[in-house]
């Protein structure tokens, strides 16, 4: 919900404030800090511990929000307490759980991902595409129909993992997609190669999105940036260690009579089959649900869910809008449609990641072609890799730190312009490791997916809004990638000089883009500050009691940029 709601001086009339002198004790018996045992700690680190007033200090709005818990059925409303109160060495170490039992897991869960969505490129380094029958332009067919699957089952994917829930659905998707990618090892001709990377995009194409709202569910808004970038540094990770793995897997071609790709399809495949297995027991539906049937202790204390629970919620009241079980209808998916406020993501979503995506997919091919054996192309992948993920994780902190998402996002292009620009420019006879060193350095560019990912999360404003938002922006970036898959081509290897003429002016587009669209969500946020200051203090009251006005339309919220 919004970040201004209930929170403006004006508004907020006789906020309850803490006793100093009193304790709260929880229901499990553990004894909670005092006030000025918090205010302590609130001098360490402002970001966490429960200080002063918040969101629910005015009890008519505590009251609204309970109402609105109640009614939405939301799986934590019994934890709900707007009197709480923790320290920050409290929050802080059970934000340090999370991240070990949450964030490992779905960071371990994604390298499932991407091992199998990435090993064809390796794959093709062991003389695959001739033994199929294949050349360059059936390799960018094959990938254009996984994209189109992948595109074409992001929203029902997240719509199928907001009714079961997304610890029921995603471990589904990690097993069947690991079995299907194993089952490559049985490829003989150009149309099994086109149905397997069909099943792929089907069964992969929901993942990301799912499994970002699931994050979503434990963790604050300015927690998640940084989060992200690190869900993402599976992107480099995934490259660097699966680079390593295919140049020895690889090796193994002539065994049992195999290729060394059928081996590298097995093992991998293999692997993540056991991850997806896992997942069924690994995985909590939410903050206040760790109890099961493999978990029957949970893994938190009755304060320490309340705690969980609370903080959220102070952060974005909207968290407990919807519950975790709870489909999206036919009418609330129209009117996340329809919600033009967020398509300047969507669109910044389709173009950016465009022009780093040829050159990412052809390397170890290139490299090949620049006279490179399998093991050394493989190998010399990983320094941009590693690069990348440095970069990834810099420009995710520094978008913290700033407190931007735009100008900072499109440092990214920015990074990429040169490289381009030189691709373009030298000639076809330029020593092989200039041109490799300038690959390398395009690809060493800063990834800013992940604050991209949450930006859209913050600016989405409720939980319906963020399980169709999350799919619909992956669906504008999975339709980027079946763009940037067609556009090297046979006929302009190796060189591909038209291919990186087209990646430049795209990249030089980005960068205006996300000017205007910086520029969009300030003369909006604009519009309604105009229209609040108008307001006297019982309009504002009445208004957010009553209005019919829902997530990014409210008067009282503010777009991030």
């Amino acid at each position: 919900m919004a970040d201004i709601k209930a929170q403006d001086p004006k508004v907020e009339s006789e906020p309850e404030i803490p006793n100093p002198d009193s304790k709260t004790t929880p229901a499990d018996g553990s004894s909670a800090q005092s006030f000025d045992e918090a205010a302590t700690d609130q001098e360490i680190d402002g970001d966490y511990g429960s200080y002063g007033s918040h969101v629910f200090s005015n009890p008519k709005v505590a009251d609204y929000w309970r109402g609105v818990y109640e009614d939405a059925k939301y799986e934590g409303r019994h934890r709900f307490d707007p009197d709480i109160t923790w320290s920050a060495a409290e929050e802080k170490r059970l934000k340090r759980i999370i991240d070990w039992r949450v964030m490992t897991w779905a960071w371990l869960m994604f390298f499932a991902l991407d091992v199998n969505r990435r090993n064809i490129n390796r794959a093709i380094t062991d003389n695959m595409l001739p033994e199929l029958g294949m050349n360059t332009n059936d390799f960018n067919t094959g990938q254009t129909i996984f994209l189109l699957c992948f595109l074409s089952a992001e929203l029902p994917s997240g719509l199928v993992s907001k009714k079961l829930g997304p610890d029921v659905w995603i471990p589904f998707l990690i097993t069947a997609w690991s079995l299907v990618s194993l089952s490559q090892i049985g490829l003989t001709n150009r149309a099994g190669y086109f149905a397997i990377r069909a099943m792929l995009g089907f069964l992969m194409g929901g993942f990301i999105p799912d499994t970002v709202l699931y994050i979503t569910y434990w963790y604050k808004t300015k927690e998640l940036p940084i989060r992200l970038s690190w869900f993402w540094t599976v992107l480099s990770a995934c490259n660097v260690l699966g680079s390593l793995l295919a140049a020895g897997i690889l090796q193994m071609r002539g065994l049992a009579g195999w290729s060394g790709w059928k081996f590298l399809f097995l093992i991998e495949g293999g692997l993540t089959v056991l991850v997806g297995i896992a997942s069924w027991f690994l995985m909590p539906a939410s903050p206040s649900q760790t109890k099961s049937r493999f978990r029957k202790n949970g893994w938190f204390t009755e304060r320490e869910e309340k705690i969980l629970v609370n903080r959220l919620l102070r952060d974005d009241p909207s968290k407990g809008d919807m519950h975790n079980r709870q489909g999206v209808t036919p009418r609330l998916l129209w009117k996340c449609l329809k919600d033009y406020d967020l398509w300047p993501l969507y669109f910044i979503g389709l173009t950016v990641y465009i022009p780093p995506a040829p050159p990412q997919n052809y390397l170890a091919l290139i490299l090949r072609n620049m006279g490179f054996s399998t093991l050394h192309a493989n190998l010399l992948t990983i320094p941009s890799q590693f690069l990348y993920g440095v970069n990834l994780l810099i420009v995710s902190r520094i978008s913290e730190w700033l407190n931007e998402r735009s100008l900072v996002s499109m440092s990214s292009n920015i990074w990429m312009w040169p490289f381009l620009l030189a691709l373009v420019l030298i000639s076809p006879d330029t020593n092989g490791w200039i041109r490799y060193g300038l690959l390398t350095g395009l690809l060493s560019y800063p990834y800013c997916h992940a604050i991209l990912v949450a930006w859209n999360s913050r600016n989405s404003n409720s939980v319906r809004a963020r399980a169709v938002s999350a799919a619909l922006y992956n669906m504008f970036v999975q339709s980027g990638n079946i763009i940037s898959a067609n556009i090297y081509r046979e006929n302009d290897k190796p060189n591909y000089y038209t291919g990186n003429k087209i990646l430049l002016a795209v990249a030089s587009f980005n960068i205006v883009l996300f000017v205007v669209v910086k520029f969009w969500y300030i003369k909006r946020n604009e519009r309604r500050e105009g229209k609040w200051a108008q307001m006297t203090n019982d309009e504002r009251i009445d208004y957010i009691y009553n209005t019919k006005d829902e997530g990014t339309k409210r008067l009282d919220f503010r777009f991030a940029h």
